[in-house]
């Protein structure tokens, strides 16, 4: 009994010298893709708060798609002007979501990402899967055609910029 102590005591000393639990920031947001059709869900540079630069940030899957799937790419980027360190060069990393071909209705996926600053936010998106309009069909079939001709243009190009992913 009187060595118990010893350990007890010792054992309280590391619960109290432990680092604090942080809660942690939860998001929750809605998205909307059609079936089959590739929608960014998560993109994170390596930008601190600061504007300097840090490590990669870290995505993990916490929950995946039941009837889809997801694909994590990292790259290059230029900030937006309306991004809070605006116009900067940057590592990043993406979360990109594609249903099913036939699939219409609803989806989740849950994400941890830890930020350059070492903070890790969870985001719940829901995606709402649904087949387009009929006059968004058209607009999608000229914006298609335009987008295979600039393909071709830019197929030399070395550096993908993720926010045109």
């Amino acid at each position: 009994m009187i060595a118990a102590r010893p350990l007890a005591a010792a054992l309280a000393a590391g619960l109290a010298c432990a680092a604090p639990v942080h809660a942690q920031t939860v998001t929750t947001r809605s998205e909307t893709v059609a079936p089959g059709k590739v929608k960014r869900l998560v993109i994170s540079p390596n930008l601190k708060k600061d504007c300097s630069t840090g490590p990669l940030p870290e995505i993990k899957i916490v929950t995946a798609p039941k009837n889809g799937q997801l694909q994590t790419k990292s790259g290059k980027l230029k900030t937006p002007s309306s991004y809070r360190c605006p116009s900067k060069e940057a590592q990043a990393v993406a979360v990109f979501y594609k249903s099913k071909n036939d699939f219409t209705g609803t989806d989740q996926v849950l994400v941890d990402l830890k930020t350059a600053d070492g903070v890790v936010e969870r985001q719940d998106i829901r995606i709402t899967v649904e087949a387009a309009k009929a006059e968004d069909k058209k607009s999608n079939e000229t914006k298609s055609d335009e987008k295979k001709s600039d393909a071709k243009k830019d197929d030399k190009k070395d550096d993908k910029d993720l926010s045109d992913l």
